[in-house]
């Protein structure tokens, strides 16, 4: 098997750092998936029956994708080492497939952004006329976001709080936000470093096919 040489020498070492951070990347996605999953308060707020489950379907395709980046990376450091063009070629289908998901992921994330929080609120709204558990729902939301009641009830509701304290649709906005423009950025931030992956490895591709063409 003939070896690249010269510049694409240089592209294959290249490719090889750029899947090792690809990786590691991955294990990044992966990790700030599962926080996201099971922070202690996005769960308690998100897991009582009837609570809307929106914001996990952005967290779940996050998950998916940095496991398979992970173990793609690894496959396409193989595919570099090795210089094959089959590695490579599935290198590049996988990258493809996983800039989408992890564009969906963002894209989602952004455009979603208000109905999930509305939801969140009507949630909390529901919770308040709720006579059965409504209170246990409530008084979680009040002690982990640190807020009281809605816009129209603050007054009566939370006679004794601080000027510091928040009516708990602005808590929930604000909370919601920080982890949605997490989600948004880290996959779009992925998504532009997979695309240097993805014209390394058809660089390289091409050129392992143009050296045995010649040899």
């Amino acid at each position: 098997m003939s070896k690249v040489q010269g510049g694409m020498k240089c592209v294959k070492y290249l490719l090889f750092v750029f899947n090792f951070i690809f990786w590691l990347s991955g294990s990044l996605v992966l990790a700030v998936g599962l926080w996201l999953r099971f922070d202690p308060t996005t769960s308690s707020l998100l897991n009582e029956d009837g609570a809307p489950d929106t914001f996990f379907i952005a967290v779940y395709i996050l998950i998916i994708a940095g496991g398979v980046m992970m173990l793609v990376g690894f496959f396409g450091c193989c595919g570099a080492m090795r210089e094959s063009q089959c590695l490579l070629g599935s290198f590049f289908a996988c990258l493809l497939i996983i800039f989408g998901a992890e564009i969906a992921a963002g894209v989602f994330g952004f455009l979603n952004k208000d109905k999930i929080i509305e939801e969140v609120e009507s949630f909390y709204s529901n919770s308040l006329r709720d006579d059965r558990n409504g209170t246990t729902i409530t008084n979680l939301y009040h002690t982990l976001l640190e807020c009281c009641g809605t816009p129209d009830t603050f007054t009566t509701q939370c006679p004794e709080a601080t000027a510091d304290t928040k009516d708990c649709y602005a808590a929930i906005k604000d909370f919601f936000n920080e982890k949605l423009f997490i989600i948004g950025y880290v996959g779009i931030g992925i998504a532009g470093v997979m695309i240097i992956g993805m014209v390394f490895s058809m660089v390289l591709c091409c050129a392992i096919r143009n050296n045995r063409e010649v040899i």
